[in-house]
């Protein structure tokens, strides 16, 4: 029996993934209640100066459209909703393209930007004059304004796929400028491409992109003394909140002896709490931040499982309890995945019992049914693994695209954030709309192109790249350049799926567009979630263990 134990042992895909580097840290933080309401206090005087500077009908409309970009890239924009959209609607519908013929580039970059990032399409147009007619090319006098460039650089991340090439030719322009002058600056500016440089703000994880617009771009927004002092409140005031959501988790897992049940996986919550953080960080989502990371935290259970312990006689068996979803059909599955199994039934029951007395039951459905096709995707990518089988690209994307996770996860971060999920948005989402897809494209692309190698090394993995190179008959290579195309083509169907009309608010597309972010985040340059230390750590730091001074 020895024998065949140790036989069963060396068939196992062990990952040997490294330990939490931040063990039982945030479980004993004690929420300081009469803090949290003293921060609030403290938010309500110049959140009340600067709605009046939003509607003051004397300040211009660049320096209206400026203050509006401050408050969105410092996560404040939820606080004045309505005055934000009714300004901006009014600027854009008074808008007139001639009135751009003398304007600067980084005005016209400022002013695209906000309105893009607010769902309006502001026409690349106005960026024409900045090009040469005879040759083409951009002219060279717009280089020495190194911060009108940097503008320009973030203005190319909202290209769109049609009509929008002058944008892809102004990434490639500004990267490679600000790329050749980045070690001749000095001081802020420096700071500034640096940090767009290595990640640009539209791509980063918002909360952490909004702490480092502060640091940034603290002088610019001095101009509105209310604004920088909403803004360091507003972030300490939500540090509490965090901090005692992250306890939760922290205790729900302690709790559920994960560590002892499946201690092949890998123990990341606070890695993954603040990867559903930057789905939303509005204070009112806070039922839906602890429920999604649960849930988030299960889905890396069962791909651990799958990908980093079990036998595929095992997976099959567990996929076809899964797929049952009963109590009963936990008697032919391994004894260790016996206490894995009972939770995941306990938690959807719970979910399922909690939101049936709100009559909104159909959200942890449509979670089940993801949670459901995910173990079968999981299952697929193990036969082809058992097998030695690379499939074709086509079929890879098919299941790829499932396991990608955003299908589910971003159908469970509806479960707990009230009545603006209506039916109506819930059945959007079952439709597998086009951003949808672009969301799981840029996570199962993106994910393959940084840990094929590494895959590689473990197992024989069918990755999207050998799919890539065995179905086109192209070299490594060609084929990763080809896969970080469509990466690229994919945030394109997600700007478009930004932009007004849409189907659905806002706040209910914002899990899609994050969970993408969030990808860009984690596998920018490596594998940023197995190896935390590279970024998430510095993340975790900052938002939970740094504060912001007064």
């Amino acid at each position: 029996r020895a024998n065949t134990k140790t036989t069963m042992e060396a068939a196992r895909p062990l990952a040997n993934f490294p330990p939490s580097m931040w063990g039982d840290h945030f479980l004993s933080f004690s929420l300081d209640n009469s803090q949290l309401e003293a921060y609030a206090k403290a938010m309500e005087e110049p959140k009340e100066q600067l709605r009046r500077l939003l509607i003051d009908p004397t300040i211009d409309s660049t320096n209206k459209l400026s203050l509006i970009n401050n408050i969105y890239c410092l996560g404040l924009s939820y606080h004045f909703v309505e005055d934000i959209d009714g300004q901006i609607a009014k600027l854009f519908n008074d808008l007139n393209l001639q009135d751009y013929h003398d304007v600067d580039l980084y005005t016209i970059s400022l002013h695209f930007q906000v309105f893009r990032n607010h769902g309006y399409k502001f026409s690349c147009d106005v960026f024409e004059k900045f090009k040469d007619s005879s040759s083409g090319a951009f002219k060279g006098d717009i280089v020495t304004d190194v911060r009108a460039m940097l503008s320009f650089y973030e203005c190319a991340k909202l290209r769109l796929m049609e009509g929008d090439s002058i944008l892809d030719e102004a990434f490639a322009f500004t990267q490679a400028q600000l790329k050749s002058v980045e070690k001749t600056l000095e001081g802020i500016l420096a700071q500034q491409v640096k940090h767009a440089l290595e990640r640009p703000f539209h791509r980063g994880h918002p909360m952490v992109e909004a702490r480092l617009y502060l640091l940034d771009y603290e002088e610019e927004c001095s101009k509105f003394d209310s604004l920088i002092k909403l803004a360091k409140v507003h972030f300490n005031y939500l540090q509490l909140l965090q901090k005692e959501e992250l306890r939760v988790v922290s205790k729900w897992w302690k709790d559920m002896n994960i560590q002892v049940i499946a201690p092949y996986a890998r123990d990341r919550v606070p890695e993954l709490y603040v990867w559903i953080l930057a789905l939303y960080l509005e204070p009112y989502y806070s039922q839906a931040r602890i429920i999604s990371t649960k849930i988030i935290l299960l889905v890396l259970l069962l791909d651990d499982t799958y990908d980093a312990y079990a036998t595929v006689e095992e997976m099959r068996l567990l996929t076809h309890a899964i797929t049952r979803w009963e109590i009963s059909a936990m008697e032919k599955l391994p004894e260790y995945i016996k206490p894995f199994y009972k939770i995941i039934l306990k938690e959807y029951d719970g979910l399922e019992k909690q939101l049936a007395k709100e009559g909104r039951a159909y959200l942890v459905e449509a979670s089940k049914q993801a949670f459901q096709a995910q173990a079968r995707g999981y299952l697929q990518e193990a036969e082809w693994r058992h097998s030695g089988d690379v499939p074709s690209f086509e079929d890879y994307m098919k299941t790829g695209l499932v396991t990608s996770t955003h299908g589910l996860l971003s159908k469970s971060a509806l479960i707990g954030m009230g009545e603006i999920v209506s039916e109506k948005a819930s059945s959007w989402y079952q439709s597998h709309p086009k951003i949808l897809i672009a969301s799981e494209i840029i996570s199962r692309l993106h994910d393959d192109v940084m840990t094929f190698e590494h895959e590689r090394e473990r197992a024989k993995t069918a990755t999207g790249v050998d799919a890539y190179m065995k179905t086109f008959g192209v070299a490594e290579n060609v084929a990763l350049e080809e896969v970080m195309k469509m990466v690229e083509n994919a945030w394109k169907d997600i700007n478009e799926g930004c932009l007004k009309p849409r189907e659905v608010p806002m706040d209910v597309l914002a899990p899609i567009v994050n969970l993408a972010k969030m990808i860009d985040v984690a596998y920018r340059y490596n594998d940023g979630f197995t190896f935390p230390e590279k970024t998430l750590k510095g993340y975790i730091t900052l938002l939970f263990l740094d504060s912001v001074p007064m």
